[in-house]
């Protein structure tokens, strides 16, 4: 049974009050659902680093949690070239692989996802990654996981032609919008506006929209790229 505390959390992650939601935890309760505020409020923010790790540290080393987490953040110190470690890329691999090799099916499908996004975005390999994207896919769709299907059809779309893009990307923020995901949906909205022509009412639309949400939850590699 989920906690009260746990809940409101959880709620309050949703959102974008990383600090609030930790608050709510306290600071020995649910040590990986602190972790995972805590590795998000890193990556969104880009502030907060030490906090993650620590949290990250205290979970159990062997836990696919804990794997997964480590990966994460490895993969976006090398994203953000935000001092890299010189391991950085086998960290994220190795994390990846052990999670898919021991997780649960929703832990090997965001495992799946992210190591997929490592392929993409840090080795530029597309052939490698897709296939990857596909299995976390198919977890996701056969879980009902709307959440996590909008992760995937945002990273896949820049693969598809433009019109099946602009529906991915589409469903992807639909997807996030209806169930309150609110750093996501503003994500979501800013790539779909960039993937539009710069003549596309609906750009200027979304760019209105997402901008001010992106300076309140302080999201800002969302304001430099837009």
């Amino acid at each position: 049974m989920v906690s009260d505390d746990a809940y409101i959390a959880h709620r309050l992650h949703l959102l974008g009050e990383w600090d609030a939601a930790l608050a709510a935890l306290g600071p020995d309760a649910e040590p990986e659902l602190r972790a995972e505020i805590a590795v998000d409020r890193w990556f969104f923010r880009v502030e907060g680093h030490e906090e993650a790790e620590k949290a990250v540290a205290a979970l159990d080393p062997a836990s696919p949690a804990a794997h997964l987490l480590t990966a994460r953040l490895a993969y976006s110190r090398l994203l953000f070239r935000h001092e890299p470690r010189a391991d950085d890329r086998a960290v994220a691999e190795a994390g990846y692989r052990a999670t898919v090799e021991n997780g649960d099916e929703m832990q090997r499908g965001w495992a799946e996802y992210h190591w997929a996004v490592l392929l993409d975005n840090i080795d530029e390999d597309p052939a490698g990654a897709l296939p990857r994207y596909e299995t976390a896919l198919e977890i996701a769709t056969r879980s009902g996981d709307g959440y996590f299907e909008s992760y995937i059809i945002r990273h896949l779309a820049p693969h598809k032609e433009p019109a099946e893009r602009i529906a991915m990307l589409r469903r992807s923020l639909h997807l996030r919008a209806a169930l309150g995901a609110r750093p996501q949906t503003i994500a979501a909205q800013a790539l779909l506006a960039d993937n539009l022509p710069a003549s596309d009412p609906e750009r200027a639309e979304l760019i209105r929209t997402f901008r001010p949400g992106a300076e309140e939850l302080r999201i800002g590699w969302l304001l430099s790229e837009n």
